[in-house]
């Protein structure tokens, strides 16, 4: 083309030489290229040595071993007498064993008495068994130490020069709980990055560790902005709402394993804002606002979000925003705030499907990801719609649903608008229509994002 057709063609011609150029339209970002940014400057958080109760719901950062035998020594499993399983052969009600009781054996008992032939010892549950001892007769198979040959309910309490009648054989090792039945010395017990549920952290109390070494739970700090907001219970005046957004994912934040900190409703004030901020950066691995990132003349979050540069960050905005090709939630934005490589910042959209929906595609990732969890991301499945489904071009659409597994179906539940709460509750999978989708036939097969995985 020579220069000559260029010119007379292109509508810059038409402008003087020294005019700027029209401005290009705001870059759209995809689902995943805004996912793979905001996970890409996120970790595993540095491993740290805490107390059991306060390591629930970490994950394990090493191997855990067991260094001593569980149980650490033979015990009996029942209340009743331990004796030699000789002595018992052949009793019976009518012909019992009668044994010689040499002395009573409590739970923590260390001094122990030697059972010979013809004897037994009076032993409590948990109690060691003692030298000579091959088995535990239960006390319902004695006759309670009476004498009486009738069996006794319970034990009673020892008299000198005792007898008990056995009333049935004991096997070899009955009702015994043999040193390292459990675990064994040397054993792997736990492996790094299990999670540490109640029977976990029993088990480590169990070998002995006061403490183990974890991936800690990430201190996530929530906040939502706005100055129409009120708490609930509070009088709603006219133009308020009551703020849910920031119970929504202050739980949706603790559901997936951080330890959530709300901060509650902050008015549409630039100072009052980036006070609130430097206030709880000291205790945040992770800041989640909702509210103020769309277009508003009154959204004073870009103002003070943008005003956090410099450091590591070479003075550049501190968080950028930016338009997705998704419904809800196409504003959002990303980035870090506080000093050297500050702390990360999602900042989510006000209405609050938008940013029930955000958190879930955005927000649970990074808190699994600090975790060092396997399961970053929720389970997606395929189900079949019986209802026809709609979506704007160029738009992933999430849509809130019902999923049956029985059947292998979801519907839609409620609209598609993004203030619809009611819905929102009774849904517990979101469903995907891509973008290059504007319609599909009832009967069409749709991923599913499971939320109640």
């Amino acid at each position: 083309m020579t220069g000559s057709t260029e010119h007379s063609t292109t509508p810059a011609a038409c402008c003087d030489a020294g005019a700027d150029p029209a401005p290009s339209a705001p870059r759209l970002w995809t689902v995943e290229e805004h996912l793979a940014d905001v996970l890409s400057g996120v970790g595993p958080l540095p491993a740290i040595e805490l107390r059991l109760l306060d390591a629930q719901g970490c994950r394990l950062e090493d191997d855990v071993v067991a260094e001593g035998d569980l149980p650490p020594f033979d015990n009996s499993s029942m209340d009743g007498y331990a004796v030699r399983t000789a002595d018992t052969e052949g009793a019976t009600d009518a012909y019992p064993s009668v044994l010689s009781v040499v002395g009573d054996i409590a739970a923590g008992a260390d001094d122990l008495p030697r059972v010979g032939p013809g004897q037994a010892a009076r032993i409590m549950t948990g109690a060691p068994v003692p030298p000579g001892a091959r088995a535990v007769a239960p006390v319902e198979w004695t006759d309670g130490g009476t004498g009486t040959g009738v069996a006794a309910a319970a034990m009673t309490a020892p008299v000198p020069d005792e007898e008990v009648r056995v009333l049935r054989p004991v096997a070899d090792g009955a009702h015994i709980r043999r040193r390292g039945s459990d675990v064994a010395a040397g054993t792997k017990v736990l492996e790094a990055g299990t999670r540490l549920g109640p029977t976990q952290l029993g088990l480590l109390a169990a070998i002995g560790r006061p403490t183990v070494k974890v991936r800690p739970r990430p201190r996530v700090v929530v906040l939502s902005t706005g100055s129409e907001l009120v708490q609930p219970g509070e009088p709603v005046g006219p133009g308020q709402i009551a703020d849910s957004n920031s119970f929504t994912l202050t739980a949706a934040a603790q559901e997936a394993g951080a330890i959530a900190y709300r901060v509650g409703a902050v008015p549409d004030d630039a100072d009052r804002l980036r006070a609130v901020l430097e206030d709880q950066l000291g205790r945040a691995d992770l800041i989640v606002t909702s509210g103020g990132v769309s277009v508003g003349a009154y959204d004073v979050v870009k103002e003070v979000f943008e005003s956090y540069g410099g450091g590591d960050r070479g003075g550049a905005a501190a968080v950028e925003f930016r338009k997705l090709r998704m419904q809800p939630g196409k504003p959002q934005g990303f980035g870090r705030i506080g000093d050297g490589a500050g702390v990360p910042l999602l900042a989510l959209p006000g209405n609050p499907v938008s940013a029930y929906i955000s958190f879930e595609l955005f927000v649970r990732p990074v808190i699994r990801t600090m975790l060092g969890a396997p399961d970053v991301h929720r389970p997606v499945v395929r189900a079949l719609c019986p209802v026809a489904l709609r979506s704007p071009a160029g738009r992933r659409q999430f849509l809130r649903g019902r999923h049956s597994a029985a059947d292998g179906t979801v519907e839609p539940v409620g609209g598609a608008g993004s203030h619809l709460v009611g819905a929102l509750a009774r849904a517990d999978c979101l469903i995907t229509v891509p973008e290059d989708v504007t319609e599909l036939p009832a009967g069409s097969e749709v991923d599913v994002i499971l939320l109640d995985s």
